[in-house]
C-alpha cells in the first residue's frame, strides 16, 4: 500500500520529472532571476545530493499554472514517459476541482488513468493530495469536493503502489506566512515545507522538520483583518474571478519553464 510518511520501496533517483498545474510550477517562489522556484526544483535538490556524484542528478519541470487534469495529460504526460525518469511526482485535479459543477469522481477516474498510462513506464510516481482550505476564504466552501477527491487519489495510489504526498495533513501549511500575498499559492516558505515533506515520502533524510511550528505572531485587531481582506479581493479575487468568467487561463502563452532533462 501507498504510504504517506516513508516510501519502504525507496532508493537513489537518478533523474526526476514534476508535472502538474502552478503549485508544481513553483508560484508563489521567485527565485533571483524571478523564475519560480517551487517545492519540486527544491525538492530535486534534495534528491541530487543524495548521489555520490549530485552532477550526475537530471531535472526536468514542465507543470503550467492553470492546467487542467486533461491538458496535463496531453501535453506533459507523453514527455514524461519519453523521458523515462526514474521518479515522477504528479499533482493534477486541483483546478478541475475548483470549477463550478466538477464531479471529484469523475476527475479521479481521469486521474487513475493517467496513473496507470504513468506506472507502465516509471518506476516510481508520487501523487499527492489537496490541500485542507478551511482558511482559504474563496476556497472553503469547497472543502468537501477536495476530502472525497483526496480519498480517491490515496485509493488510486494504493492500487498502483504509488507514494502520497499527503498536502491535507501538512498542518503547517495552514498559517498565513506558509502562503503567498493572492492566498492561492504557497510562498517560498510553504514551497521549502512542502518539499521538504516530499522528500520525506521517498525516504530522503532531510535538513529540516516540515511539522517544525511557526513563530508566534502578534495578535491582528478586527479592523486590520478587515482591511486586508479588502486589499486581498480588490488586487487578487476580483482579477481571479474575471479571468473565469473570460475563459483565460493564467497559463495561456506560458510554457514549461524546464522541458528537458538537465543537470540542475
Amino acid at each position: 500500500m501507498a504510504d504517506d510518511s516513508t516510501f519502504r520501496d525507496s532508493g537513489v533517483f537518478g533523474s526526476y520529472v514534476a508535472i502538474g498545474d502552478s503549485f508544481t510550477e513553483g508560484v508563489g517562489d521567485p527565485g533571483p532571476d524571478g523564475t519560480f522556484v517551487g517545492w519540486a526544483d527544491r525538492l530535486a535538490v534534495l534528491l541530487a545530493d543524495r548521489l555520490p556524484e549530485p552532477d550526475d542528478f537530471r531535472y526536468a519541470n514542465l507543470a503550467v499554472r492553470g492546467r487542467l487534469l486533461d491538458q496535463i495529460v496531453e501535453e506533459q504526460l507523453p514527455r514524461a514517459k519519453e523521458l523515462t525518469p526514474d521518479l515522477v511526482t504528479f499533482c493534477a485535479g486541483g483546478n478541475d476541482i475548483i470549477r463550478p459543477g466538477s464531479d471529484p469522481d469523475d476527475v479521479a477516474e481521469r486521474f487513475e488513468r493517467a496513473v496507470a498510462d504513468l506506472t507502465s513506464v516509471v518506476g516510481t510516481v508520487l501523487v499527492t493530495t489537496g490541500f485542507d482550505t478551511r482558511g482559504v476564504p474563496v476556497l472553503r466552501h469547497l472543502r468537501g469536493k477536495i476530502a472525497t477527491y483526496n480519498g480517491h487519489v490515496r485509493a488510486v495510489a494504493d492500487r498502483y503502489g504509488c507514494p502520497v504526498l499527503d498536502l491535507w495533513s501538512l498542518k503547517t501549511v495552514q498559517d498565513r506566512r506558509a502562503w503567498d500575498a493572492d492566498r492561492l499559492h504557497l510562498s517560498a516558505e510553504g514551497h521549502t515545507r512542502v518539499a521538504l515533506r516530499a522528500g520525506q515520502v521517498l525516504g530522503v533524510e532531510v535538513p529540516a522538520d516540515p511539522d517544525q511550528p511557526w513563530p508566534p505572531l502578534p495578535p491582528r485587531g478586527t479592523l486590520e483583518v478587515r482591511r486586508d481582506d479588502i486589499q486581498w479581493a480588490r488586487e487578487f479575487l476580483v482579477p481571479w474571478i474575471g479571468r473565469r468568467l473570460r475563459g483565460e487561463s493564467s497559463g495561456d502563452h506560458v510554457s514549461a519553464k524546464r522541458p528537458d532533462l538537465l543537470p540542475l
